[in-house]
């Protein structure tokens, strides 16, 4: 998250109380009550009691807590689904808490797109014209709506279904329907309420995957809800976790793994599978030695020859990775008279990315003696991952648990 740095919203002191006397219930939440004591004495229902943190541009936050925690009252306050009771949700430095109706609209309309649980497609409508649905009602022209439409429903791959009908889809397409319908406003923020909590556990892989992509494509702002830490600690640039309408704590996976903040983050945490939260910048070695894209042959078997290996991985003079050269290769070359290594650089080897989850190297590393080079967004290399420092990895984090349960 280092290269995000603009704030899209700010939420600042958020507080929203459920209830038609929510003065009373203010003032026992700044007493420092808890939710279920303010509910017995006032009959309030705390949706959200003084929630402080930043949504940065471009990244997945996602606010995950267990039913009744708060998350959907929350992200319902950021384009005031819900009426904060007190404090401020800066959208690109506005204050939107108290805009009039008007100007609430306009806001709405240009800078957020939602989607929910459950897909509210509109059965008598076309997959084009549902996704038309929200271009329709700002009074855009008809040809620019249907254009919109189209863009949108090729971003999610349905520009094949749009004269479908949506009991003619399945549950994820639907979804994905309701997903280019956000998209084609446009929108700068979107905001997604349990978007994937009713689909079958394979298509909703399917779907956080396809999210994934869309991100990395578009880069929107996106806020999402769910209930499952799979889920956060798949889709998350950074997770929100609240507990009785309070935020937790604010951070990474590895931070709330490595430094819960609280007992109850730190009870909620206990059972996750760590592979599913290191990565591969977690457990790479650093390459003691590469060859370059000018190197010879002769130079690159030195270098193997110092180091007592077998091959090296190839970069560019910036280190961005091109292959790997093996032993046997440079030693024909060289047999041959050949000057260069261009010819017998390898470039079919796979990189992961320093994010990678090592759940998902195990595959690899198992079927393959080569360790997996590990590259950065730019593909430079930074390390590499071995079946040895891969199990290593997760024993000194099972140790690290272990150590923190006895103490």
């Amino acid at each position: 998250m280092s290269e995000i740095q603009s704030v899209k919203i700010a939420v600042r002191g958020l507080t929203k109380i459920f209830g038609d006397a929510p003065e009373d219930a203010l003032d026992l939440l700044h007493k420092g009550e808890t939710k279920q004591t303010i509910f017995e004495r006032t009959g309030q229902t705390v949706g959200v009691a003084d929630a402080n943190f930043d949504v940065y541009e471009g990244e997945i936050l996602v606010v995950m807590g267990l039913s009744g925690s708060g998350k959907s009252s929350l992200i319902r306050c950021l384009n005031r689904l819900n009426e904060p009771t007190s404090g401020e949700i800066l959208i690109d430095g506005q204050d939107i808490v108290g805009l009039k109706h008007r100007d609430l609209l306009q806001v709405r309309r240009r800078k957020f797109g939602m989607v929910f649980q459950h897909f509210a497609l509109f059965p008598h409508r076309t997959i084009q014209q549902n996704v038309e649905y929200g271009l329709e009602i700002q009074g855009v022209a008809p040809e620019e709506r249907a254009e919109k439409a189209l863009t949108a429903l090729s971003q999610v791959g349905l520009e094949s279904s749009v004269d479908s009908y949506p009991d003619q889809l399945s549950g994820g397409m639907q979804q994905r329907v309701g997903l280019a319908r956000a998209l084609a406003v446009e929108p700068d923020v979107l905001l997604m309420d349990e978007a994937f909590s009713a689909l079958d556990p394979l298509i909703r892989r399917d779907m956080q995957q396809e999210l994934i992509a869309l991100q990395s494509r578009m880069r929107k702002t996106i806020v999402f809800i769910t209930h499952d830490l799979d889920e956060a600690l798949f889709l998350g640039n950074r997770i929100i976790l609240m507990k009785d309408a309070r935020i937790e704590q604010v951070g990474t996976a590895e931070d709330i793994l490595s430094n819960p903040a609280t007992t109850y983050v730190e009870r909620f945490v206990a059972e996750v599978d760590k592979t599913k939260l290191l990565t591969a910048g977690a457990v790479m070695r650093k390459t003691r030695t590469v060859a370059f894209v000018n190197d010879g042959p002769r130079t690159v078997l030195r270098k193997m020859e110092d180091e007592d290996l077998n091959l090296l991985f190839v970069v560019e003079s910036d280190f961005t990775l091109r292959g790997v050269v093996r032993d046997d290769a440079a030693l024909k070359a060289v047999q041959r008279g050949e000057r260069g290594i261009q010819e017998i650089i390898e470039t079919s080897i796979e990189p992961v990315g320093i994010d990678t989850p090592v759940r998902e190297l195990f595959a690899p590393l198992s079927e393959s003696s080569m360790p997996a080079p590990v590259v950065d967004d730019a593909g430079r290399l930074k390390g590499m991952v071995v079946r040895a420092s891969l199990l290593q990895g997760l024993a000194d984090q099972s140790s690290a648990t272990t150590t923190e349960e006895a103490a």
